[in-house]
């Protein structure tokens, strides 16, 4: 299996100038496919964070006891995308007044989570998430949990990449791909040149 513990810190192993972001919007392979999508976006890994056991299986954070949440850790260039950016890209891919579900998908594991890594990061979301409520964008108080950034485990192999590589299995083809058509049309003009061909089909 898979499982590295990734290091608490904005920038970190990223590289230089590259940030980082974690993020919770219900299943990672939905969470993993859009934040690809989006041109600054260096990389998006599957994995579990926010729980109360080191290097959690997929099979246990199922069962929804361990604590922690499926969640992407973004790797993003900041001259290329700002954090205020990829903030609206995450309330707007699911529904973050849903507590712990998003859809079909049911339990503390699906909850709408973000793990910010520095002041700056923790600032913005609650300030985004204020003013979301304060302007009644949903018909429903925000329940999103903003929460320091745990360590963070990286997924069993086969979840990286998963719509990629299994745009025909049925929860990709019913679930995540209307999700990301969605998703591409709302955020065109942030998408990676090779995905904007696509979104305009």
């Amino acid at each position: 299996m898979n499982t590295t513990t990734v290091a608490n810190t904005a920038k970190g192993s990223s590289g230089a100038g590259l940030d980082k972001a974690t993020f919770g919007t219900g299943c990672f392979w939905c969470t993993e496919a859009m934040f690809e999508q989006l041109d600054g976006v260096v990389d998006a890994v599957s994995g579990y964070a926010g729980g109360k056991n080191a290097n959690p299986t997929y099979k246990e954070v199922c069962t929804g006891t361990t604590g922690h949440a499926e969640c992407v850790e973004v790797t993003y260039d900041p001259a290329k995308i700002t954090y205020a950016q990829l903030l609206e890209a995450f309330f707007r891919s699911h529904d973050p007044t849903s507590l712990n579900r998003q859809g079909a998908d049911v339990g503390t594991q699906y909850r709408s989570v973000i793990f910010y890594h520095n002041d700056e990061q923790k600032q913005l979301a609650e300030k985004y998430k204020k003013e979301l409520n304060e302007a009644k964008a949903y018909d429903r108080p925000i329940v999103t949990e903003i929460s320091p950034a745990p360590a963070f485990y990286v997924a069993e192999d086969y979840h990286q990449d998963y719509f990629a590589h299994n745009p025909d299995q049925a929860y990709c083809a019913f679930v995540i791909a209307p999700k990301l058509d969605k998703f591409k049309k709302v955020f065109q003009a942030k998408l990676k040149p090779q995905n904007k061909q696509v979104a305009g089909h």
